[in-house]
Order: structure tokens, then C-alpha cells, then sequence
């Protein structure tokens, strides 16, 4: 049965790939995973926005990607070693920061992508995400982090799971199932969508026989970070069901089109 969160969605998917930032946004300023990108996502029509989380030193659970401040703000701490307070004041000028309570109840008509980037969001993002469990997918490099995390809100009450994409153990195992043409039934038994990049360094992680295999058990494909609409259409045309995207206003007018 397809989980709500993909239910009367456009399809393909369009992710925003942690919000939107226009030209006029790099020129702003606007980070990533703020309040202006995701504003900016769905000023564009976006339905589904991808972000990350990671957890401060007040053990709140933040929109950001990386562990550390280094990229963004030139500052070498972890984000786990910032006060959310601090933290707030550094994206004040850069769209606002958002915690993931935040972006829920800022942007009720949103359905969101969840990367659990850190096992201490485990245990919080269980009654955070209890009651929006229709609109999130919980997904993580870890497939340990990720199933923990599905545990923590079904404790937490909610009456279904959130939506679920597998991790990189699952998306190898997968790969070298398809290859020998056996079944990936148990693979994909609780997993609703794939996300992977098209290509890893040399090896193409994107195959038909993946494809098959996936859409055989109603599992959806998405391809990430696509930012090229001759990829994006080519993407579509070869069957797979979701586009991560940085060029969300881009991708929801290529894939309107085709």
C-alpha cells in the first residue's frame, strides 16, 4: 500500500534539495535548510522539501547538514558544541534557522524528507515527528540511525510510521540483488522509496534491473542531486519517480512538461 506521504503528490516528485535559493537569495545571502530556502521552495510549487538534522548543545534538533559550522560560517565547531541561541543569531542574516518543530508547523502543507545526520536525533525526533507522520520521510545514511528513528516515533504514538527510504547497506544490498536476478522482497519489505545518486565515482547505482526490481514491490526511485534538465528529463523518461534537486523551480517546470 503507498504511504500517505506520496498520496495526491505530484508525480514525479520534485525534492528541493534543502529548500531553494534563487539568484536573488545567493545574493542575500540565504543559507541552506533556512527558513528563506524553504520559503523559497514553496513559493516555486514545490510539495516536498529535503533537509538534514543535526542536534545542538541544548539538544534541540536543528536543520543543518554538516557536524560542523565550517562550511556555512567559516567556524570550525561542531554543531552539537553551539547553543541553539548562538546558532540562531549566525542565520539571522541567512533566512533563519529552523528547527525541525519549526519547519512542521511553518510549513503545514510541506511533506518532508528527513536525513537523521546524528544518532542524538534519535531519541527527540520521536514525539516531534509523532503527529506529521503522513507528510515525513525519515531516511539516513545509517539504516541503523534510520530504524531506530521509526521505533522512537512509533513509541512516541503515532498511529502509523513515517515514510522510509533505505540506507546505504540497503541501497548496496539491493544493487547487487538486482544484478543476479534475485528476489529483494525482504529488502524492500518495510521501504518505500529508494534515494540514490544515478552514479557513485565509477560504479552506476541506477540500473534497470533496480528499477524493476523496486517498482515490482510498489517502491519508489528517486535520483539525487539533479540540477540539469537534460538529465532531468532523461532521468524521467527511464522511469524513475522522484528528482533531488538544488534547482527545484527548475525541475518543477522540466518535469511538468514531459
Amino acid at each position: 500500500m503507498t504511504h500517505p506521504y506520496f498520496a495526491k503528490a505530484q508525480h514525479p516528485r520534485v525534492l528541493a534539495h534543502r529548500g531553494l535559493i534563487s539568484a536573488a537569495g545567493e545574493d542575500s545571502g540565504i543559507w541552506e535548510n533556512s527558513a528563506g530556502a524553504f520559503a523559497a521552495a514553496h513559493a516555486a510549487g514545490a510539495e516536498f522539501i529535503e533537509t538534514d538534522c543535526q542536534v545542538t548543545a541544548d539538544g534541540d534538533v536543528v536543520l543543518f547538514h554538516d557536524p560542523t559550522l565550517k562550511r556555512l560560517a567559516n567556524d570550525p565547531r561542531l554543531v552539537r558544541e553551539v547553543r541553539t541561541r548562538e546558532l540562531r543569531s549566525l542565520f539571522a542574516d541567512h533566512g533563519g534557522l529552523l528547527t525541525v518543530s519549526e519547519a512542521l508547523a511553518s510549513f503545514p502543507g510541506i511533506r518532508f524528507n528527513i536525513d537523521v545526520k546524528t544518532d542524538a536525533a534519535v531519541d527527540p525526533l520521536g514525539p516531534i515527528l509523532a503527529d506529521h507522520t503522513h507528510r515525513v520521510l525519515v531516511t539516513s545514511f545509517s539504516d541503523d540511525s534510520r530504524r531506530a528513528t521509526l521505533s522512537s516515533v512509533l513509541r512516541a504514538g503515532a498511529s502509523i510510521r513515517p515514510a522510509t527510504s533505505g540506507g546505504s547497506r540497503s541501497i548496496a544490498a539491493l544493487r547487487a540483488l538486482s544484478a543476479l536476478r534475485l528476489s529483494p522482497a525482504r529488502l524492500l519489505r518495510d521501504i518505500d522509496a529508494l534515494q540514490i545518486p544515478e552514479r557513485y565515482g565509477a560504479l552506476k547505482v541506477l540500473t534497470p534491473s533496480l528499477l524493476r526490481a523496486a517498482h515490482r514491490r510498489g517502491v519508489e526511485v528517486h535520483i539525487w542531486t539533479v540540477n540539469d534538465a537534460d538529465d532531468m528529463r532523461r532521468l524521467v523518461a527511464l522511469g524513475v519517480d522522484g528528482i533531488v534537486s538544488d534547482r527545484a523551480d527548475l525541475a518543477l517546470k522540466t518535469v511538468s512538461s514531459h
